[in-house]
């Protein structure tokens, strides 16, 4: 499997023995269960926190599907990501009702206060910026989910605030 190390990035996680000790175990426990890219891929993002596009390779190698296959999973599906995120997520909801209601504004002021651009994290590794299409709350539009937190009605006098508390903890 020597091959499918080679130009690993340093900060990859399959370049540290220890993640790629956690991604080869993730590998074996699972390899022979029906639907195994799937339970496979999601066991890494929640052991790793990210399936990045070496492990991705080195996934479809060691369970000998196509690369396409295992990329596809992890692009389809919102859950997955490519990098590193940060100890919180912030997501802002774009759907209808939300969009209307002033999510750009808010989006804008929250790359303003954190100096990141949606699909980054912060240089501390506090919060990493995301959108998504809905989170079910449209009568509170605008909202904002910060990890598992939904926040309704939130406006740009009231994100600082917001921002602050998770950036506290």
């Amino acid at each position: 499997m020597v091959e499918a190390l080679e130009g690993i990035p340093e900060t990859d996680p399959l370049a540290d023995p220890q993640q790629r000790a956690i991604i080869d175990q993730v590998i074996d426990e699972n390899r022979e269960l029906r639907g195994a890219p799937m339970v496979v891929l999601g066991e890494l993002q929640n052991r790793v926190g990210y399936v990045s596009v070496p492990m991705q390779r080195y996934v479809a190698r060691k369970l000998r599907v196509p690369p396409s296959q295992i990329y596809g999973v992890v692009s389809f599906y919102s859950f997955f990501t490519m990098k590193p995120r940060g100890k919180h997520t912030m997501k802002f909801c774009l759907g209808t009702a939300c969009y209307v209601g002033g999510a750009p504004r808010l989006i804008d002021k929250a790359r303003e206060l954190l100096g990141v651009e949606v699909g980054e994290t912060t240089g501390d590794w506090q919060i990493t910026l995301e959108v998504c299409r809905c989170l079910g709350a449209c009568s509170q539009a605008p909202t904002v989910m910060i990890d598992n937190d939904v926040y309704g009605r939130v406006t740009v006098n009231t994100l600082p605030e917001l921002i602050q508390k998770y950036q506290a903890r």
